[in-house]
């Protein structure tokens, strides 16, 4: 039996962010916050009762230490980690905004501890002591070096028949959608379960059309036997080479947009490793849904808070569905949920405060 369901490997990062209103150049003050796009995967995971590993290098700082408490907190565990005193941690700030404004971002992670990270420093044997491996698009540009250990731990994971997780997320901040589709192309065609939102297939690979359609073109590149896109504020879809699963979003109050994402692969691997593929479609939107209502990149819950939420919204919705003269469309629900179809999620109720 592997040590581990899951592990992964990618940047930690400090989040550094003023409220909306406020400017970085005038901020006074900053709300600090942990991140890791892989990690945020993991850390979930954890949270939700899997034995999740995570790979990263740390500088012997109190910033770096942040960064491991605050992921071990959830979990995760941490016994790969390459400290080193050489290199610094990896950082971005965050002007969240309101319209007319639109929210910027701006990333600092030139030679960072994790981007001078070699495949030698690598413990393979940790990383690969798991049923599965997830990786991330997001990590392969940001070092010569670590599209090598990303290539190579593709490469081992197949070799010992690993199932693999991958997220395209591309960025147009570190690579050119030409660059990410010549280096990624390769790569997809040896993963098991593929995650790609419908802007990145547009982006990276020239896909348009209908969520069902732009699945089926997904499946055309790559090996996958499970192929997931996001279609952002409609929803998700999920492909296993025989169904299309849809599952809607739904209303909610967004207080951080930041980690959303990762909540939904998080909730889509939490199905799957449960062998339960389309469940995991419904599990991804409501993770989903979770994150866009807490502030910080890594989602707090629960197995129980999950497994209820999910229980509750399906039961209500399937009595529903057995009254001949209810219409399920734009229907208000007096528990506070608002109901479009059978895969329903909660609405968040209407107070800003944290």
């Amino acid at each position: 039996m592997p040590r581990f369901d899951v592990t992964t490997i990618g940047e930690g990062q400090l989040r550094y962010s003023v409220p909306p209103g406020q400017r970085l150049e005038r901020a006074t003050q900053l709300d600090v916050r942990v991140s890791c796009t892989e990690a945020n995967v993991a850390s979930l995971l954890a949270r939700l009762g899997w034995r999740c590993g995570w790979v990263t290098s740390l500088p012997t700082t109190p910033l770096g230490r942040r960064v491991a408490n605050e992921l071990m907190l959830s979990g995760l565990d941490l016994a790969a980690i390459v400290w080193t005193d050489k290199y610094r941690l990896a950082t971005y700030y965050v002007e969240y905004a309101v319209p007319p404004r639109a929210t910027e971002v701006y990333f600092d992670r030139a030679n960072t501890c994790f981007t001078n990270l070699m495949k030698e420093q690598i413990a393979w044997d940790y990383l690969l002591d798991t049923r599965l491996l997830h990786l991330s698009g997001l990590t392969v540009p940001l070092s010569p070096s670590l599209g090598e250990i990303v290539q190579e731990a593709v490469r081992r994971a197949n070799a010992k028949k690993i199932a693999i997780s991958f997220d395209v997320n591309y960025r147009r901040r570190v690579w050119t959608p030409e660059q990410a589709r010549e280096i990624l192309a390769p790569i997809l065609k040896d993963v098991t379960i593929l995650f790609c939102s419908r802007g990145d297939a547009n982006q990276v690979f020239g896909i348009e059309g209908e969520p069902q359609e732009i699945a089926s073109q997904l499946g055309a590149l790559t090996g996958a036997g499970y192929i997931v896109t996001s279609l952002s504020s409609e929803g998700l879809i999920g492909w296993d080479r025989r169904e299309f699963y849809r599952q809607p979003a739904r209303e909610v109050v967004i207080l951080d947009r930041i980690g959303a994402g990762d909540a939904m692969v998080g909730g889509v691997l939490y199905g799957w490793l449960q062998n339960d593929f389309a469940k995991g479609i419904r599990y991804g939107a409501l993770t989903a849904a979770l994150a866009l209502s807490q502030y910080g990149d890594q989602v707090i819950t629960t197995r129980d808070e999950v497994e209820t939420l999910l229980d509750a919204i399906w039961s209500l919705c399937e009595k529903l569905l057995t009254k001949p003269t209810f219409s399920m469309k734009n229907a208000v629900l007096p528990t506070g949920l608002r109901a479009c179809d059978t895969h329903t999620l909660p609405r968040i109720p209407r107070d800003r405060s944290p």
